[in-house]
């Protein structure tokens, strides 16, 4: 019998090159044409928004031109109000000082009626009795009885301090009249002081207060 032939190695490489060239030729025509759908949406994208920014600029210029112009408009409207208001302000300051500058016909008549006889010196006018000379001097007011001093503060004798007076009062020195003249036991309560700065002027100064 004799053997089918074999198909050789390289028809089945070129067939396996032709179907891949073709494969990938389509996939190049649906990557192009992917693409191709890309470019259109993006130009489609792209587009309105491109006109919206434009409409938006020129509605911006639109108004700002607006704002501007009415902005204008209320300015010259408000310097002609301020000119007229001065105007006026100005004519009535100066009819104001015309009127004030010339004296009126009933001032004139006033003025000239007062050149009169000079007034006739009044000889029924007498000088008043003076008060004072009449009057009774007042009694003077009795003077208040002087409170009698206060002989238990011996803080009033020169050379004793709060500090002092107190430790006097604890040691039985209670009166001034202790201290100017002391008994024989005062004398003994009051040595306990001689370190008192001027303590042998203590009697002649409680004396002085008495």
């Amino acid at each position: 019998m004799a053997k089918k032939a074999k198909p050789s190695v390289d028809k089945i490489v070129k067939k396996v090159n032709k179907e891949f060239e073709k494969t990938s030729a389509q996939i190049e025509g649906l990557i192009n044409d992917a693409l191709k759908q890309f470019d259109n949406l993006q130009n489609q994208v792209q587009e309105p928004v491109r006109k919206l920014l434009k409409d938006m600029d020129e509605l911006r210029d639109r108004e700002m031109k607006r704002f501007n112009d009415e902005f204008e408009r209320r300015m010259n409207e408000f310097h002609e109000l301020q000119s007229a208001l001065l105007e006026r302000l100005g004519i009535a300051s100066k009819e104001t000082g015309k009127s004030a500058s010339k004296p009126s016909a009933a001032t004139k008549k006033a003025s000239g009626t007062k050149k009169a006889a000079p007034a006739k010196k009044t000889t029924a006018a007498k000088p008043a009795a003076k008060k004072a000379s009449t009057a009774k001097p007042k009694a003077a007011a009795p003077k208040k009885a002087a409170k009698p001093a206060d002989k238990s503060d011996l803080t009033r004798v020169k050379g004793i301090g709060p500090a002092t007076a107190k430790k006097m009062k604890e040691a039985g020195i209670t009166s001034i009249e202790q201290i100017a003249n002391p008994s024989d036991a005062d004398k003994q309560k009051l040595e306990a002081f001689k370190s008192l700065k001027g303590f042998s002027e203590l009697s002649a100064e409680a004396k002085k207060v008495l």
